[in-house]
């Protein structure tokens, strides 16, 4: 099977909204509209596709230099432990090699993101309604 990784077109929304929604990242679903502007107005945004069908994707957003953020990391379930979402954070990164990458995670992804290398940092999170 041949997957390749490519950049993110409008017309991969439905299928992102389709993983979101298999995940139960229900607030992006909900959000639909906030959520195709978020993609929109990445300057991170790749899928990776194998025969017509987007089985993972990263959004994201840096300042090509200093800071690269992803904002979301997704692979469906049929398509995990072969290390998909290592080649994407490995292909955005070296797109913008002098940036350090930064994430935020759930407890459930902990031992994944420190098995990749990466190292737990402190931070904080308020929206706007709060």
């Amino acid at each position: 099977m041949s997957y390749f990784i490519r950049p993110y077109t409008e017309k991969d929304f439905e299928q992102i909204q389709t993983l979101n929604e298999t995940e139960g990242w229900t607030q992006l679903v909900v959000r639909s509209d906030e959520t195709r502007q978020a993609w929109d107005h990445s300057n991170v945004a790749y899928v990776i596709e194998v025969d017509g069908l987007i089985v993972a994707y990263v959004r994201g957003m840096t300042d090509t230099a200093v800071s690269l953020y992803i904002c979301e990391l997704l692979v469906a379930a049929s398509h995990r432990r072969l290390g998909l979402g290592e080649q994407l954070l490995t292909y955005v990164h070296s797109r913008y090699p002098t940036t350090r990458l930064e994430m935020l995670a759930s407890a459930s992804s902990q031992t994944y993101y420190e098995k990749l290398n990466f190292r737990p940092f402190y931070g904080y999170r308020k929206t706007i309604h709060e």
